[in-house]
């Protein structure tokens, strides 16, 4: 353990807020504010500061575990990476290598992401890899890469929030899932900015905002739909930006001309009135922004209904100019960097195509194998998870819970009971783990050094603070350990800072090219935005088919600092023509971006031009459509679900920390008076929520703040209370998200 304060990140939510970690007298650390660290400034919330309590050998695994007879026992680590090793070996020699699958997390860092994909494919040679973050910012990532041409959850930093104009958030509630990015809300209204929120709920975020719209859940597409429909009829487009930057929007304009406002108003409740203000509140500045979360992204038409929000941004000239367009708020610690590096089912480093034969042969080389050996394209989350039991026989899993977090949850844990082999390494003996035949403790936040990519897109460094308990390893160190075991005894290094030179050598000519970013640079500042490409391009980076334009397109290398300054704000202006005092360090080397210079990183993107071939941002045209489960006399009422301030994702570490508990010990159904006085409910009794795939108890909570037609669910606790044995796992085709936010149930009283 180090004696001073070590400047780390939490190891929570995607701001990776900065904070020190001190160790305190007679054991343990202390959380102190990191107050220089631009993204929150010194405020944490409640999980951020409670985070070092779950580093206590009393509330997390410190032995590995095996099943004997039926019951997990402690065991050493041989017989435990022995028993895996005969596991994965067995299911491959039996049923093949796709009949073994591996599982990953968004929490996971950088480089354990990128060693998990290079594991399964490499060493196990299956195409069965895919993570949790399919889950959270798939929708999104779809929608961003088909109209841009690059997937970065925020193109500009946080910084630019509070000096647009107007801010549409779209399904996020901010105040509850990441507390220290409300500021940047507050302070745009302080500034003069208007903030309008989309939920059909009254949330703590939406009592900030100037204009509420609350939707009926799964309408938001209409919703997109109407007000781009507006924008039109009231002549608000920007006709040069859509003529010099975009393509398709005839095609666009036309399906958006087919969702007039009172049409619009039936489908989603929010009255015409009301759309024509947002419209008016979005159309007024110069500057505006669109941001999107879990809310229109959970669905199945999770892609399309982003599309939309985008196509109402390149409209109105919005996207690809400084303090305008949109962002998605990626929510998981590194729900960025995990859909970067490989873990994800289509996938190579640097977020390349595994389907393009330029990346196989680019990663193939850096990996020292065949290009002709790596498998293709796999299941999607939760695809692999259904073919549990059947044709995914064996299951390695890191740093997810799914009999918590998945869609049809008790369908999902049959599935995990049904395996052949189940390893699961965590920090936890979470719901997931307990079903293992192997569980493997490993290294958290705090006990281990690691790079992860927040929601801007800024690569950060974890440090070590404190040394683990004994009978704990790293990630790193099961992979390498298992790789050996089945025959690949070198390329799985237990240094993160290896894994990170081998990664930025995979990524390198990659849409996110992470070549030019080091350990040494990230520890000497607040971080590094990618694309980031090493001088002059990194050894052996041949790139992908279109790789190479991509990165020169959305980094602009040297192209934005020789643009004309006119019309831009200084900290958006080329470093050469700033005064001295707006100069930051990222922009020291901004003008020197050729031969052996070091590139600054790419804070803002698009601003000359987007990632397409023809530099242009693509219009998609969508259309609405009915949610794939609407209510019916059975089922009348919609549910949708979400998290609180004081839990995180399925729990299982949040529900270890006492302090958080006594704010959220458990579920609950929230509904409106309307809905319990027709159930004959009071506040607190006990009701049940049904769907077509399950039941699920809680205490109701009345409030008038949600649709009297919406009942609301946070999906964070297990047993009787678990809500997604409710939601339903219809997927959308593009991004393959299921449907979290929006199911047909019935309500009913319970004795």
């Amino acid at each position: 353990m180090t004696t001073s304060a070590t400047p780390t990140h939490c190891p929570y939510c995607a701001l990776q807020c900065g904070m020190n970690l001190t160790p305190v007298p007679g054991g343990g650390v202390e959380v102190s504010e990191r107050v220089d660290f631009p993204v929150n400034r010194g405020a944490l919330c409640g999980k951020g500061r409670t985070a070092p309590v779950l580093l206590s050998s009393l509330l997390r695994l410190t032995s590995p575990l095996v099943r004997n007879a039926g019951v997990l026992e402690p065991a050493s680590w041989d017989e435990a990476l022995a028993r895996i090793t005969e596991g994965l070996s067995r299911t491959r020699t039996e049923h093949g290598p796709d009949a073994c699958g591996v599982f990953g997390g968004g929490g996971l860092t950088n480089e354990k992401a990128y060693a998990l994909g290079k594991f399964a494919r490499v060493v196990l040679g299956t195409s069965q890899i895919d993570y949790n973050g399919r889950f959270c910012m798939s929708s999104a990532a779809a929608a961003g890469i088909r109209a841009f041409g690059l997937d970065r959850g925020l193109p500009f930093p946080l910084e630019d929030i509070p000096r647009t104009g107007c801010v549409i958030l779209v399904g996020s509630n901010l105040a509850e899932t990441m507390p220290p990015a409300l500021r940047y809300l507050t302070e745009l209204k302080a500034n003069g900015g208007t903030l309008i929120v989309i939920d059909p709920r009254r949330t703590r975020t939406a009592e900030q905002a100037d204009l509420h719209l609350a939707p009926r859940p799964g309408t938001d597409l209409a919703l997109a739909l109407g007000l781009l429909h507006l924008v039109v009829a009231e002549g608000r487009t920007d006709e040069a930006y859509i003529r010099e930057r975009t393509s398709g929007w005839e095609e666009a304009r036309a399906a958006a001309m087919a969702h007039w406002p009172e049409y619009v108003e039936r489908i989603t409740g929010v009255s015409v009135p009301r759309l024509r203000e947002a419209v008016r509140l979005f159309c007024a500045p110069k500057d505006a922004m669109v941001l999107t979360a879990r809310g229109p992204e959970q669905q199945s038409k999770g892609t399309d209904t982003v599309g939309a929000w985008i196509n109402l941004c390149l409209a109105t000239g919005r996207s690809g100019r400084p303090l305008s367009g949109y962002g998605c708020l990626t929510g998981q610690g590194n729900g960025q960097g995990g859909r970067e590096h490989g873990q994800k089912a289509d996938q190579l480093p640097g977020y390349r195509k595994l389907t393009d034969p330029a990346a196989r042969r680019h990663v193939a080389e850096v990996w020292g194998v065949d290009p002709d050996s790596l498998p293709g394209p796999g299941r999607s989350a939760y695809e692999l998870l259904d073919a549990m039991g059947t044709e995914i026989r064996s299951l390695l899993l890191m740093g997810s819970n799914p009999v918590v977090s998945a869609p049809r949850a008790a369908h999902i844990e049959q599935r995990l009971k049904s395996l052949d082999f189940l390893a699961v390494a965590d920090v936890v003996l979470s719901e997931t783990a307990a079903l293992a035949d192997v569980v493997l403790p490993v290294t958290q936040w705090a006990e281990e050094t690691g790079t992860t990519t927040n929601l801007e897109g800024r690569v950060l460094l974890r440090r070590r603070a404190v040394t683990p308990p004994d009978g704990v390893r790293s990630d790193l160190h099961v992979l390498h350990e298992l790789a050996a075991r089945l025959g690949v005894e070198k390329g799985f290094p237990t240094d993160p800072e290896e894994v990170f030179d081998e990664l930025r050598r995979a990524s390198a000519g990659g849409p996110a090219d992470y070549s030019g970013i080091t350990y040494r640079r990230l520890a000497e500042g607040d971080g590094v935005f990618w694309p980031c490409p090493a001088p002059g391009g990194a050894e052996g980076s041949e790139g992908s088919e279109g790789d190479s334009p991509v990165r020169d397109r959305s980094v602009q290398d040297c192209s934005v600092q020789d643009r004309p300054p006119a019309d831009r704000p200084a900290e958006d202006r080329p470093a050469k023509d700033r005064p001295p005092a707006d100069r930051t360090a990222e922009d020291r080397p901004a003008e020197e971006c050729t031969g052996d210079r070091v590139h600054p990183g790419t804070p803002r993107l698009f601003l000359d031009r987007f990632a397409t071939e023809d530099g242009r941002a693509r219009f998609v045209p969508v259309s609405h459509r009915a949610a794939a489960e609407e209510p019916d006399d059975e089922y009348p009422v919609l549910l949708t679900t979400g998290r609180v301030v004081a839990q995180y994702q399925s729990g299982a570490q949040t529900r270890r920390v006492d302090e958080l508990n006594a704010a959220a010990p458990g579920p609950f159904v929230e509904m409106h008076p309307r809905l319990a006085e027709r159930l004959g409910a009071a506040d607190g009794d006990p009701v049940a929520v049904v769907s077509r795939r399950g039941r699920a108890v809680a205490p109701a909570r009345i409030t008038p703040t949600i649709r009297p037609d919406t009942v609301f669910m946070p999906f964070h606790w297990p047993g009787e209370g678990r809500a997604n044995n409710l939601t339903n796992p219809a997927l959308d085709p593009t991004s393959r998200m299921p449907e979290f936010k929006t199911c047909a149930v019935r309500v009913e009283t319970v004795t």
